[in-house]
């Protein structure tokens, strides 16, 4: 198991049965935080190849920390894979789909992007905006 830290973001990697990679989020006492959940459905290779859909997403978070399950669908013709503050899935085939879950604990702006060579320079990223709500 490796453990990452990334500005007040703990994530523990996982390997997970079947063709799905997640991320599970523990806090910094070692158990399971408390927690807010939420959905992203993302498109990769939608409406251009080297792009996601959305560009730019709001999620709400209160006082506890906010875990994100994105749902990560490759409509595209080329592999692509999700990387966010730290957590990357794996190639997404087409036609494919994998969820990540990553918790947030603080507001702020995330980049989401594309790490295969160039997908990433070509316009293949995106941010997901953490607000408090």
């Amino acid at each position: 198991m490796r453990r990452f830290r990334r500005s007040g973001l703990i994530v523990t990697s996982v390997a997970a049965v079947a063709a799905t990679s997640l991320v599970v989020a523990v806090s910094a006492y070692g158990g399971a935080a408390q927690q807010q959940k939420t959905i992203v459905a993302v498109k990769a290779g939608t409406p251009l190849e080297l792009a996601f859909t959305p560009k730019t997403k709001t999620v709400l978070k209160g006082a506890a920390p906010l875990t994100v399950a994105f749902a990560v669908t490759n409509k595209g013709k080329l592999k692509h894979d999700f990387k966010i503050a730290g957590a990357k899935t794996r190639l997404i085939a087409p036609g494919a789909a994998r969820t990540l879950v990553v918790t947030f604990a603080k507001t702020g702006r995330y980049q989401y992007i594309c790490t295969v060579l160039g997908h990433a320079a070509a316009g293949m990223k995106g941010t997901l905006v953490v607000k408090r709500g």
